[in-house]
């Protein structure tokens, strides 16, 4: 198994920087692919990862993992082939994880910290996202910078599990922000992602 991605702009040589966004729950790459041109970064290219498993219900939706069922083991596939395929993106485009930023919605979320606080990434992005657990053992310190951003009428992920991240994470650079949103990315969330990763 791989990961089908979608890259904009397909072709590039001038950008130094990476922005990788895990899409959620039954959607697809192409549904935060279309948020790109709006973020306005100069110097970064985009990469829009589809998930690896076919969602039961959606038609042409995708998923990390089974929401309806207990699966540990999805989770643990999914997260083996995105290490694996974020550690090949220096190879592969010549910019390394340090200046790669990593971010996701909803369940995309869920698997960027899932990923992501292991890796030595530039930051992480958490939209309408969720924490599965943290590594006891790790430094809170060797984390990358972090930015929540939930809205305060998600009726999908409650805003109480955007909460307990900012919470289980306190000792790491989070940048938290609530919108009066609900499960969707509005214009003034993208404006933060934008500041977020300009200061980084």
């Amino acid at each position: 198994m791989s990961l089908s991605t979608i890259a904009w702009p397909t072709t590039s040589s001038s950008a130094t920087h990476l922005l990788v966004m895990l899409h959620g729950w039954g959607s697809n790459a192409q549904d935060l692919a279309s948020l790109a041109p709006a973020l306005e970064l100069p110097n970064y290219r985009y990469l829009f990862p589809n998930a690896p498993f076919p969602h039961p219900e959606a038609p042409g939706g995708l998923m990390w993992y089974d929401l309806s069922i207990q699966d540990p083991d999805g989770l643990a596939k999914s997260r083996k082939l995105l290490e694996d395929w974020l550690h090949s993106l220096p190879e592969q485009t010549g910019i390394p994880l340090s200046q790669t930023v990593l971010g996701g919605f909803s369940q995309g979320g869920a698997m960027t910290l899932e990923v992501g606080l292991q890796l030595p990434v530039a930051g992480l992005i958490v939209l309408s996202g969720y924490l599965h657990g943290i590594d006891p053992e790790q430094d809170p310190q060797s984390r990358p910078p972090i930015l929540i951003i939930h809205g305060r009428q998600d009726p999908v992920v409650p805003l109480s599990a955007a909460q307990m991240a900012r919470k289980a994470l306190s000792e790491s650079s989070v940048d938290y922000h609530e919108y009066d949103m609900a499960h969707e990315v509005i214009p003034e969330a993208l404006k933060t992602m934008q500041e977020f990763i300009q200061k980084l």
